[in-house]
């Protein structure tokens, strides 16, 4: 099976989508992935070039920059498998004077962070791994 198919079912099963095709039912599901209590994530401010790594816990929101970011869930591939870890992730952009605004609600894979990457014009989040 391909790389991208393998990457595409993973993510309509964690999507909770019912349909795979025939080929991607051996990609693991979410049930077969490893939950974890946490998960590392590196964030970057395009204006000021300035990045940070950090840890979050399932439910626990962290403040970087003007994003709160909300960590949902993070599970990772069994051992015998492909490395791969997968975090449920929200993020809301709070401007002074303005509404918050959801600006990411999804999830982000560690090995293709473009494939569902949060679009935003001075901040990027991606995941690095679940943490235990």
């Amino acid at each position: 099976m391909s790389f991208r198919l393998k990457r595409a079912a993973l993510a309509a099963a964690l999507a909770g989508s019912t349909f795979l095709p025939l080929a991607a039912q051996a990609a693991p599901v979410p049930e077969q992935m490893i939950e974890r209590p946490g998960a590392k994530l590196q964030w970057l401010d395009k204006v000021t070039a300035r990045t940070s790594t950090f840890t979050i816990k399932v439910g626990e929101t962290k403040t970087m920059g003007s994003l709160r970011i909300t960590l949902r869930a993070c599970r990772e591939n069994p051992p015998i498998e492909t490395p791969e870890s997968a975090a449920f992730l929200e993020v809301t952009e709070v401007k002074p004077g303005e509404q918050a605004e959801a600006v990411f609600s999804g999830w982000m894979f560690a090995s293709s962070p473009a494939l569902s990457a949060m679009e935003n014009a001075i901040y990027d989040v991606w995941v690095l791994d679940c943490e235990e």
